[in-house]
């Protein structure tokens, strides 16, 4: 089929557009016709059955994936001055939870395979700021470690454990990208999903690109009943029981103010469509596979990309496809390929630019391009493609169309082997 004909079928392609069927559409209003819309029933449903998904003892239920983190380095103790090692190639959040306590993110370079947190890299940042080789005060303690699923393809959380305890740290696993999602070290392992033990606290995004959402929304899974019981007091103001406990016809109205919490908690409505969405997650999961394969297979000869690898040791969430230009061939840079991608109707993305590139970063701290050289190479070069359970195939189909066009016009081709 031709650029042209696929033109007159689809105009534009969305970055994402999430997945609700009418069963999400009959909880919302039921949920509304109750008349209770806050933190209840339905928000309790949800965290059951969500730690049930994950194999976690515990789930906490709040407005998003940073309200999670932020509450999880909270209940760990994170004090100010103390150290955190962070990868450098991530979201605003996770680095930012650490600065609200008034820690100090050490910025951790990423993999150039997988773009996950290098533990090579950490342990050499460690080091370094032993040695007074780094931005931060040398004599600052390291007392924990964040790492990222980055797209959904899980790091070997065997190998942070081990690092973890090497170095007396505890771990708190941003899996924003990740559910459902697992690893295996080795083919004869069993799988582990994210946040089946795999972290003193994982964490969870149900915004609305993710996997699975509720609009906005996040979960805290552990399997310490002490930091459960943290976070949950933490997430509503620190008082000693929630709305529901206090309104509902066997609670009672008293309540105590047993620390200064925030305000974080999930509420049913939000609840009534991740219900309904956890049923479907690996549905979601599998839909999008289909499409990332399609991509693989419809780009995979264009030598002036590289693609994302695949491994048969890791169950893929594939919260996204990211692609990247080997821009040594090509006659255009990364931004004048997005804006001729958006030209053309596909709303494309990139993730992210690193956080030592950051003017808050650089200013406050001192990163510079040279601290992670891995990351400041490959950010340039990203591109993250539309990716979604209910694209149609003409959809997919102008997308590779598109990409294909672009390399014909300002890449130098040669055939992959």
């Amino acid at each position: 089929m031709s650029f042209d004909q696929l033109s007159s079928r689809v105009k534009e392609v969305p970055f994402f557009r999430p997945s609700i069927t009418q069963a999400e559409i009959d909880e919302v209003v039921a949920c509304l016709r109750s008349g209770w819309l806050t933190t209840g029933p339905r928000v309790k449903q949800f965290e059951q059955g969500f730690a049930q998904a994950v194999g976690a003892k515990h789930a906490v239920a709040v407005n998003s994936c940073t309200a999670a983190l932020h509450l999880a380095v909270e209940a760990l103790g994170l004090r100010a001055g103390q150290v955190v090692l962070v990868p450098t190639l991530t979201f605003a959040a996770t680095a930012e939870v650490v600065r609200y306590l008034g820690g100090l993110p050490l910025l951790v370079d990423c993999d150039p395979r997988t773009l996950n947190l290098d533990l090579n890299d950490a342990a050499k940042k460690m080091r370094m700021l032993r040695q007074g080789k780094t931005p931060l005060d040398p004599r600052a303690r390291v007392v924990g470690i964040i790492p990222v699923h980055v797209a959904g393809f899980m790091m070997d959380m065997d190998q942070v454990s081990q690092f973890a305890a090497e170095h007396g740290l505890w771990v708190v696993e941003d899996a924003a990208h990740a559910f459902p999602a697992a690893y295996r070290p080795h083919s004869r392992a069993p799988w582990r999903r994210a946040g089946e033990g795999t972290a003193a606290v994982t964490c969870f995004s149900f915004y609305a690109n993710k996997t699975i959402t509720t609009g906005e929304g996040g979960m805290a899974v552990t399997d310490n009943p002490q930091l459960a019981q943290r976070m949950r007091q933490m997430s509503l103001h620190g008082l000693s029981q929630d709305a529901w406990n206090r309104y509902r016809a066997a609670g009672n109205w008293d309540y105590q103010i047993l620390a200064p919490g925030y305000k974080y908690n999930l509420t049913d409505v939000a609840a009534a469509l991740g219900i309904h969405q956890l049923a479907r997650a690996e549905y979601l999961r599998q839909k999008r596979a289909e499409w990332a394969a399609r991509y693989l297979e419809k780009l995979g000869f264009l030598d002036a990309l590289e693609l994302p690898g695949d491994d048969p040791n890791r169950l893929h969430a594939w919260h996204l496809f990211v692609i990247r230009l080997r821009l040594e061939r090509w006659t255009i840079d990364r931004n004048i390929f997005l804006g001729c991608l958006r030209a053309g109707g596909v709303h494309a993305s990139v993730h992210w630019r690193p956080l030592h590139l950051h003017p808050y970063y650089q200013q406050s701290f001192g990163w510079a391009p040279e601290s992670c050289p891995v990351a400041t190479e490959i950010w340039p070069r990203l591109i993250s493609l539309p990716l979604f359970p209910d694209m149609r195939a003409s959809e997919h189909d102008l997308v590779v169309s598109q990409v294909q066009t672009l390399a014909k016009k300002y890449a130098s081709l040669r055939q992959a082997a």
